[in-house]
This record gives structure tokens, sequence and C-alpha cells, in this order.
């Protein structure tokens, strides 16, 4: 979902969800209390904020700058999952959840105009949440993309059946989306004029699927100290799930999942 409505007043130069059809375009957190929300990040990874014109309830975080994420503090009001969700440029919202339900998947939300664009949320056949997003990127895009500081990677019970319906909904293989997708090891891995912009694993290839994954996109956050982000996640009423040396799974206050890693994915 594109929180962000700063638009320059002229056309030109604008980029859409037409130029990198299929890729990943944003990331997004619904939460329930955006005060608190901010409080949690600001303190965990250290992000400031902007006003989104979508409205109130909509923020942009920054990283040194650079645009990280969107927050929307509409799950209440929606009826929507606390949850990070990423989002995938398409050409049409329609087109994608059409293409989508025919393959097997759900629609939670949409789509649904939010100006200059249109958003869905859905579910793919084995329930993991993911967003699309038709119209202007915002103007900063560009500096998200190449500083690349958020990650998406699927996990799910069969990363092969999940590459060919997601490849079919954004056109991955078929030439006219901006994505290739090949496996490397035990991994379905998307890339954009070459370089990796997210990955599918459901285990060791050929292995049969584990009933026990529960499908779903981990958002991963590079950051310089993972140990001292798990430390604050807890300090401020969050969690840790685990923790490695050089990555963590956390949870907010209010129950998203999130990784965070101090090397550069994706590389």
């Amino acid at each position: 979902m594109n929180h962000d409505m700063t638009f320059p007043d002229s056309g030109e130069g604008l980029l859409t969800t037409r130029s990198v059809y299929g890729a990943p375009c944003w990331v997004s957190l619904t939460s329930r209390d955006l005060e608190a929300t901010e409080a949690f990040y600001s303190a965990v990874l250290g992000w400031r904020w902007r006003q989104a014109r979508l409205g109130e309830p909509f923020r942009i975080a920054l990283a040194e700058g650079v645009p990280v994420a969107g927050i929307a503090a509409v799950a209440g009001m929606w009826q929507m999952a606390v949850a990070w969700t990423p989002y995938f440029a398409v050409r049409g919202a329609d087109e994608a959840v059409s293409r989508a339900q025919e393959r097997g998947g759900t629609t939670a939300v949409g789509p649904i105009s939010l100006p200059p664009g249109r958003a869905a949320l859905l579910a793919d056949r084995d329930g993991a949440s993911f967003g699309v997003w038709e119209g202007e990127l915002f103007t900063d895009w560009e500096a998200w993309r190449t500083s690349r500081p958020a990650f998406i990677r699927l996990h799910t019970r069969d990363a092969f059946d999940a590459a060919i319906f997601y490849g079919e909904i954004f056109d991955w293989a078929s030439g006219e989306g901006c994505c290739e997708v090949r496996y490397e090891g035990d991994e379905v891995v998307l890339r954009q004029e070459g370089e990796v912009v997210a990955r599918i694993e459901s285990g060791a290839l050929g292995a049969a699927p584990d009933p026990a994954v529960r499908p779903h996109w981990q958002i991963h956050f590079a950051v310089q100290d993972v140990a001292a982000c798990a430390r604050a996640a807890e300090r401020h009423g969050g969690g840790v799930l685990s923790l490695g040396g050089d990555e963590a799974v956390l949870r907010d206050a209010e129950g998203a999942q999130f990784t965070v890693t101090a090397r550069r994915l994706g590389s």
C-alpha cells in the first residue's frame, strides 16, 4: 500500500507500478495504536516518522532519511490483523485479484481506491498474506529500492507450488513482468535487474511439504546491532522469538512479527 501522497505537481518523471510490474514495491504494518507503534519502532529500530497524505492513521517510517516502511493504524477500524505485509506492483488491482482468486487465493480487503492508486490485501492458497498496489509510487521510492532497507522471504510448505502461484499472478516467467524467478539451492529466488528482491523457501529441494509450517511472508530489516534490537524489543513491550548471531525474529508490542538482520540480505 502506498502511504505517501507527496507527489510533484507535474506528471513528468512519476514512477508507476507499470514500470516495476511484478516486483515487491513496499512493506506496510497494520496496527491498532499509532502512537504506541511509533514509540516501539523508534526505540527498537531508530526510525523517525513523517505524515502520509492518506490521513491521520498513516505514517512513513524513515531510517537515516530513507523511507523504510508504512504504518497504517487501521486494524480495528477495518477488522484486519496486526501484521507486516509486503506489497507487489501490479498493472491493475482488479486483474491481480481475479488472477489470485482463479488460482485458489482469497481476498481480505479491496480492491479499494487510495488515490493516486488502488490496493488490495490477499492471501495465497496456503494462507500467506500479501498485498498488491496499482498506481504511482512515492517520490523517493528509488531511494527505498536502491538502499534495500527491507527484504522479504516467504516461508511456505511448497516453494515450487508457491512460485507458480505468484508467478502466474505477476507474470514472473512470461517476460511481461520486470522480474525473473529461478531455483538457487533450496530456494526460489526472485530478481529484478539482477538484484535479489525476494526469496521463497520450504526446506530442502524435493522434500515433502511440511504440514507444521504456517505459511507467511517475513519482513527483514537491516540493522547495525541485532542483539541491541532484541533487548530494546523486550524493554518496550515486545518479545524475542529467536536470536542468532546475525539475525533475530522479534514481536512488537501488538504481536506483529518481523526479522532484524546484520547482514545485507539478498546479496
